[in-house]
């Protein structure tokens, strides 16, 4: 699966008593799939995730990606605890139609002394899931580069989303002779797994007029070479990690300003460092803001000032200040979708 270009992470939407806000999490999705970002990541972090129930995080995967449009590579964050739980919600999300399936590890994930445990995690969930693994290393569960580089030698492992922007140089060149072939559309961008099923659809010819279900190719496809794939988990830093080899950013900024991160990517992706840098500066104020303590109240606070449903944070996470509201507003006055 080709990871390139921004990737939003979705938040989960509550009633203001707690409960799950279905109809808001589809709305959202929806709005999501009519930007050029090219694709969305489900339960992760600003999801959420850890505070939801099994059968919530069920029913969240399976409502996103059926608001999401076909062109979109959804990805789901399906960590948990053990290899058996991991691989349960792995085959959920591959059920449902996801692209590829986000990965951190346990708890241990940081104990270099258990680095034998945590690649066994991997290697296990890796052998296990139908759909490819994307790694995450995130704060308190950071994967070293070593074993980043050693998991990255197995055909499911496909990328990383890494919350540390100085070291992707360093993985890029540790894991320059990974090679593979991707499915991609005749202008390069990701086939997704539901623009690949065929589709069904009625045709009239040679009966008589009487309606026939015939199975017809879903769109026509190429292969394109790809190493492994390297994004970025900040906003401040994306610029710097696409400079140093990243093909992509999951940018917390993205779920309330989905346009002005992508505005910085394609600049780059056009050559003109001057406007990306100028871009990338405009959204580092927002960054400073809501990827902090507050990060999942002052992100979902920027989604209902931009359009989205935003809501507040299930508990004992809090909303924002008064101050804090205002600040925010500030940052993103003229960023409007």
């Amino acid at each position: 699966m080709l990871l390139e270009g921004i990737f939003l992470p979705l938040t989960t939407p509550f009633h203001a008593d707690g409960r799950l806000f279905v109809s808001k999490l589809k709305y959202n999705v929806e709005r999501y799939s009519r930007t050029p970002a090219a694709g969305l990541v489900v339960l992760g972090k600003l999801g959420e995730a850890d505070g939801l129930s099994e059968e919530e995080s069920r029913t969240v995967l399976s409502a996103a990606i059926e608001a999401a449009s076909a062109e979109k590579v959804m990805v789901a964050s399906v960590g948990r605890e053990s290899v058996f739980a991991t691989l349960q919600m792995a085959e959920v999300a591959a059920k449902a139609g996801y692209d590829a399936i986000a990965v951190r590890g346990p708890v241990f994930t940081a104990n270099d002394v258990l680095r034998v445990e945590t690649e066994t995690y991997f290697r296990a969930v890796a052998d296990g899931a139908s759909v490819p693994i994307v790694l995450v290393s995130e704060p308190g569960r950071e994967l070293s580069v070593p074993v980043i580089v050693a998991l990255a030698e197995h055909p499911n492992v496909i990328g990383l989303i890494d919350a540390d922007d100085n070291r992707v140089a360093e993985i890029n060149t540790a894991t320059t002779r990974i090679s593979r072939q991707v499915t991609v559309t005749p202008i390069f961008a990701a086939a997704t797994r539901r623009m690949l099923r065929s589709s069904v659809s009625a045709s009239t010819a040679n009966l008589g007029g009487v309606a026939v279900l015939e199975a017809r190719p879903g769109v026509k496809t190429r292969l394109k070479k790809v190493g492994f794939q390297v994004l970025t988990s900040t906003t401040a830093g994306m610029l710097e990690s696409w400079q140093a080899g990243a093909v992509g950013a999951v940018p917390r900024v993205g779920a309330c300003a989905p346009q002005a991160c992508y505005e910085v990517w394609q600049a780059f992706k056009d050559g003109d460092l001057p406007l990306a840098e100028e871009k990338q500066e405009r959204v580092r104020g927002i960054a400073r803001k809501v990827e902090g303590f507050r990060g999942v109240g002052a992100v979902k606070y920027g989604a209902d000032l931009n359009g989205y449903y935003g809501g507040r944070p299930r508990l004992p996470l809090l909303g924002l200040t008064a101050a804090e509201s205002s600040a925010l507003e500030r940052e993103l006055d003229g960023m409007r979708n």
